[in-house]
């Protein structure tokens, strides 16, 4: 595994943005380079201390889930290797972490599909009986597996701001009925799936996002990262059932131990802000986040 990434410096192609975790470059007009990091963010805050690994982890899974769900939509990948769009010094920087991929019209909505109720979804729940508008059965509770996986979208935030719950009417003002039908019905299909199979692997998969985009002829293409531990809820099926009798939710395989520590963290002797700059993180908290994305990975692919 190479040397941890916190920000890439690829000076032989122009940055298109910095996100939470990847780092976007323009090749031509028609393509992209999406470069993971080994960045995290916790509470929409980017740590500044890197994951060793985790940009790797997350290609590798991204491809995986591509690969294995391309029958149900198209995707973006180029299948092109992105060590062959960048200088030869800057190989080591993209290598096992990045994706050369399609330039895509983005649609400015998040598709959020929930298999389990956690999260907002519970928190609003417990208020209104509904999760974004969609009505649920009375007397569920807290990590509990939903009679049917439902559609739940949000608006996309700016880089520190948080994703805002929105329903399905209003996403179909926002990129018209047809193509919200469409996004739905692919999302629930591809967690469906996903979801199945992961559930074989010891691993329920809570919750995901899905971001599309539509290519030069109008396409809907699925984009971005898809079902890894950054944008799902993953879950182990052994710790699952005593954690839902309890009330709570199951440790998940991503950022548990950084949340947890970031709970209980202090600055100048007060419970951090839950705004940049994030405190230091230790590094037993480091190598155990490090060690549950390489478990995910591990289970999911064997």
């Amino acid at each position: 595994m190479s040397k941890p990434l916190l920000t890439s410096n690829l000076r032989s192609l122009p940055l298109l943005a910095r996100g939470k975790v990847r780092d976007n470059y323009a090749v031509g007009d028609d393509r992209i380079l999406m470069v993971a990091s080994d960045r995290l963010s916790a509470f929409d805050v980017v740590m500044g201390e890197p994951i060793p690994g985790k940009g790797e982890l997350l290609t590798t899974m991204a491809l995986f889930w591509f690969e294995r769900l391309k029958d149900v939509v198209p995707n973006h990948l180029t299948g092109a290797d992105p060590a062959g769009v960048v200088a030869p010094d800057e190989v080591e920087q993209v290598r096992g972490r990045s994706m050369l991929v399609k330039r895509l019209k983005p649609l400015p909505v998040e598709a959020v599909v929930r298999g389990y109720l956690a999260g907002s979804g519970w928190k609003e729940y417990q208020e209104s009986g509904t999760v974004c508008g969609v009505a649920l059965p009375a007397g569920l509770r807290n990590a509990q597996q939903l009679p049917e996986p439902i559609f739940t979208p949000a608006t996309k935030a700016e880089m520190g701001d948080h994703d805002e719950n929105i329903s399905f009417a209003r996403m179909s003002e926002i990129v018209g009925a047809e193509l919200a039908e469409r996004v739905r019905s692919v999302s629930i299909e591809l967690y469906r799936r996903a979801a199945a199979f992961a559930l074989e692997r010891g691993i329920i998969i809570a919750d995901t996002k899905f971001e599309f985009g539509l290519d030069a002829n109008g396409t809907l293409t699925l984009m971005d990262e898809v079902l890894t531990p950054d944008s799902s809820r993953y879950w182990p099926v052994e710790s699952y059932q005593a954690a839902f009798e309890r009330g709570e939710n199951p440790p998940s395989y991503d950022k548990q131990f950084v949340r947890d520590w970031l709970e209980q963290a202090t600055v100048d002797g007060r419970p951090w802000a839950k705004k940049a700059p994030a405190p230091a993180l230790p590094a037993d908290v480091i190598e155990k986040t490090a060690a549950k994305y390489r478990e995910a990975l591990q289970r999911l692919t064997g």
